[in-house]
């Protein structure tokens, strides 16, 4: 119990960052964490010493997100809103610049959770939680290539949200 203890509390947080983007749910991510950690601890001796243990928990995690939606469907899911998500602090005493670093942060946080799935995981997986590309590759079962692609394109496509949303902001 101790070795699993070491090798996958620590990493809680991500599990649950990732959870909480892939649901876009508060309570839906807490209870797939929740199923997430019960997984590991059964198939914990599986999980070769050595190995990374946040790679290996983080696929746990996202495997059970996707079958928690497929169960419940993607539609039934509510994007993030303002009051849910956790603004990080800014380090600028100006409160004019701390309200605009606050609008600025709800516009990215809205056009991440507006990018498809399959490009939102690999952003958060490398933007948020600043895996490498490998990781990232045996969190979701996908080739190198097929990694950095979707990273290439979830960029793009929020580039165009981002670039959409200062657009409709100046109107």
């Amino acid at each position: 119990m101790a070795a699993f203890e070491a090798t996958v509390l620590p990493h809680i947080n991500a599990a649950y960052n990732l959870a909480r983007w892939l649901t876009r749910n508060q309570q839906d991510a807490e209870d797939v964490v929740q199923e997430s950690y019960l997984r590991a601890l059964r198939a914990f001796d599986t999980f070769q010493a050595g190995r990374d243990g946040r790679a290996w928990l983080l696929a746990i995690v996202r495997n059970t997100c996707y079958t928690w939606l497929n169960k419940n469907r993607a539609r039934d899911m509510y994007p993030l809103n303002a009051e849910d998500a956790q603004l990080t602090a800014s380090t600028h005493l100006d409160p004019e610049t701390q309200l605009m670093d606050k609008a600025a942060a709800e516009r990215i946080r809205g056009a991440v959770a507006d990018i498809g799935a399959e490009y939102r995981e690999v952003l958060i997986l490398r933007e948020f939680e600043g895996l490498s590309y490998k990781e990232i590759a045996q969190i979701v079962g996908a080739p190198l290539g097929t990694v950095m692609s979707r990273l290439s394109r979830a960029r793009k496509e929020l580039q165009t949200r981002l670039c959409a949303s200062a657009w409709q902001a100046k109107k």
